[in-house]
């Protein structure tokens, strides 16, 4: 089944992408955990609203004050100045790691990781959360001996985030795998576009029906609906 081409949940195309891949590169929200799910994204986004107001910024533009989305209250804080971008990703790490402590795991994430390493080949998780939550997930799930590394967010530059390249490629380096050699799986538009900049295959998780849609425009080799159609094309 294909949707403008795409092949949707088509396990001939999906197992050719993984068999010619050697390097697998995982965004964490979505395509591992639902991060926000026990600690909603909304109330994170409240609480970052809350600290720009205690630095004097009490007066934000509609888009901010409305937004649900933790990432838009962080990316407008960097616009004020590293000072405020500094203590809004303080803050937002702080809540990422708490919401990792609980989050939980996406049906078949685990079992595709564990998959992954079985075949001898190498797995990095790429995310726009913060390093420490990552980490924090990953060892309360006793997952880190399976990821190399983990390319994800710091406070040295926000512009580096998906959709820019730069989490992608370095996940590539550090795996020593060429850019053509990896497959990155995401769930959001940013995703395949940083791993498009980077060239890397994409497949496109769909973990709502709104997704398809989106990730297919967005233009993935091929999108899923469940990790675990991935996991069965290993």
């Amino acid at each position: 089944m294909t949707t403008d081409h795409v092949p949707l949940d088509d396990p001939e195309v999906l197992h050719h992408i993984l068999a010619t891949t050697d390097a697998l590169l995982l965004d964490f929200d979505g395509p591992v955990c639902a991060i926000f799910a026990n600690l909603p994204a909304q109330h994170v986004a409240d609480q970052l609203r809350e600290v720009l107001a205690g630095g004097g910024h009490r007066e934000l533009p509609a888009e901010v004050e409305k937004t649900e989305d933790p990432f838009e209250i962080l990316t407008y804080a960097a616009t004020l100045s590293s000072k405020d971008a500094r203590y809004i990703e303080s803050a937002l790490q702080a809540h990422e790691v708490e919401a990792a402590a609980t989050a939980p795991p996406t049906p078949g994430a685990h079992d595709l990781i564990k998959a992954w390493h079985a075949t001898g080949r190498r797995l990095a998780i790429v995310s726009n959360n913060s390093r420490a939550a990552v980490n924090t997930y990953l060892h309360r799930h006793d997952l880190m001996p399976l990821v190399l590394t983990v390319s994800a967010r710091t406070q040295s530059d926000f512009e580096l985030l998906k959709p820019n390249p730069y989490l992608v490629r370095q996940a590539a380096t550090i795996l020593k795998s060429p850019p053509w050699k990896c497959t990155l799986i995401g769930d959001s538009v940013t995703d395949i576009e940083a791993a498009q900049a980077a060239q890397t295959h994409t497949i496109g998780y769909a973990n709502k029906t709104s997704k398809v849609s989106s990730l297919t425009t967005a233009g993935s080799d091929v999108v899923v609906t469940n990790m675990a159609n991935v996991l069965r094309a290993i």
